[in-house]
């Protein structure tokens, strides 16, 4: 029979090994939760500091690139990646394009048998076409997350379903977080981020964190480019505002002093750049020239034809007494430059004090308008004329003819481009030719600037709150 106070001991001792392997195991615990947490705090320490970097960043409205790197190197560090990459999708969004690759990141792209084969002998072939190479929006990893529509965690690339073409293939051993990168519905590319097997698993915490990183990066990419868009249209704005300005000193600055006559323009643009133009020219010997011109199209290069006109006309004006033989030298100077689906309609006058005549000449231009005192009716004055820009210069100036108007006390003419009788309202019920007359035949008794006035108040009142569609000038003479 055993001694009681032995069994007791041997109990009470196995008891104290007990515990004390229950205590270890306990502190091994608590020391792999404060690794844990330990672990936990420095990966949101690396994110915090990301997520600063970033902000920091945004407020300097840095290019693509710059943002692309700065969120490929952030994200590598907080899930401690090998390295990663961002692609963005093209303008006609078919293709990605490589915006960024870290240095060490493994090849996240089919490789081709000849890219292999040439890098066995120079490494940077492999490294070119890495950086070089677009993408199909279909195509690899990156084209599949896409059409997913949502981060995807590959555990091996090398046996992912979009590496199953012969020629290109996938042969490393390597894990990637790929997410699509979208902002307003719109998907801007994708963020990658890659671990080579040796490097160990992603775990499902770095997957969470990646899906964080890339709804933040989305928001910061597409905030970014909402930035240096408005920052792009400002500029633009800035000048065509600067354009408009040189485009308004070439347009005469005040009405001219002529004796027996009183003359008086006005352009309104339909956009910051005008593609009409009209001008007076003192021709000495007591003759003045009077131009109205309309470059079909609108914006910027129907500014520049203007400019060109403008000029090309001066240069020509005081060589000819024929307004016909004018046109035709500015449209021989002018055709070679024109673009095929430009022209510029054009009316040219020269009115002699002297025996107080208009010569006219059109050059496919609207008609002219001349009021009658003595009769109080309105005539159109039809001179024939081909547009400028449309032939080299035989046919121009078979078909465009001067008219010769002798004019009156109390005779008004009205020159004026197309953007007059076809403003619309809201019923798109165009002013027409009618309309103009009339508001002409009830204005001109009053002179030429009240033509003006009251044409552009009637056509306010037709159009009400519609936006202009074109561009409206007017040229009033009045024979006093």
């Amino acid at each position: 029979m055993q001694d009681p106070t032995a069994i007791l001991f041997t109990a009470f001792t196995l008891l104290i090994i007990a515990l004390s392997l229950a205590l270890q195991n306990q502190r091994r615990k608590a020391q792999k939760i404060r690794q844990r947490f330990g672990d936990l705090e420095r990966g949101e320490q690396r994110m915090f500091a990301f997520l600063h970097d970033l902000g920091l960043a945004i407020e300097n409205e840095p290019e693509p690139s710059v943002i692309s790197r700065i969120i490929v190197e952030g994200v590598d560090k907080v899930v401690s990646a090998r390295g990663g990459a961002i692609y963005f999708v093209n303008a006609d969004g078919n293709f990605l394009n490589p915006a960024y690759i870290s240095d060490e990141c493994p090849p996240l792209i089919g490789i081709p048998m000849e890219i292999r084969n040439r890098a066995k002998r120079d490494p940077r072939a492999l490294e070119s076409h890495l950086r070089l190479s677009r993408l199909s929006i279909d195509e690899g990893i990156l084209g599949h997350c896409l059409s997913v529509g949502e981060p995807i965690h590959v555990p091996d690339i090398k046996n992912h379903p979009a590496f199953r073409d012969a020629f290109i293939g996938y042969t490393d051993d390597v894990s990637a977080l790929v997410s699509p990168l979208r902002h307003a519905n719109k998907d801007m590319g994708v963020l990658v981020v890659a671990r080579r097997h040796t490097d160990g698993n992603f775990t499902n915490n770095d997957f969470a964190v990646f899906r964080s990183i890339a709804e933040q990066s989305s928001f910061a990419i597409g905030n970014a480019r909402i930035h240096r868009e408005a920052h792009e249209k400002r500029a633009i704005e800035g000048e065509l505002n600067n354009a408009r300005e040189v485009q308004r000193v070439l347009l005469p600055q005040e009405d001219p002093l002529i004796h027996g006559f009183k003359i008086s323009g006005t352009n309104v643009p339909a956009r910051i750049i005008s593609g009409d133009y009209y001008d007076y020219i003192d021709l000495g010997d007591q003759k003045f020239g009077v131009a109205i011109a309309d470059v079909s199209g609108k914006g910027v290069p129907a500014g520049l034809l203007m400019a060109m006109c403008r000029s090309s006309l001066r240069s020509f004006a005081s060589s000819d007494a024929s307004p016909s033989s004018v046109m035709a030298a500015v449209n021989r100077q002018l055709f070679p430059d024109i673009r095929e689906d430009m022209f510029i309609s054009m009316s040219y006058g020269i009115l002699n004090t002297a025996n107080d005549t208009l010569t006219l000449s059109r050059a496919g231009h609207e008609p002219a308008l001349l009021f009658r005192r003595e009769t109080g009716k309105v005539e159109l004055l039809r001179s024939p004329g081909l547009a400028l820009g449309i032939d080299s210069g035989s046919v121009f100036e078979r078909v465009t003819r001067d008219q010769e108007v002798a004019l009156k006390t109390g005779d008004c003419v009205l020159f004026y481009t197309d953007g007059v009788k076809e403003a619309i309202d809201k019923e798109e019920e165009e002013f027409g030719m009618e309309r103009m007359c009339e508001s002409f035949r009830m204005a001109a008794p009053l002179g030429a600037e009240a033509i003006l006035s009251r044409m552009q108040e009637e056509l306010a009142q037709f159009t009400g709150d519609g936006p202009q569609m074109d561009d409206i000038t007017l040229v009033a003479i009045e024979k006093r």
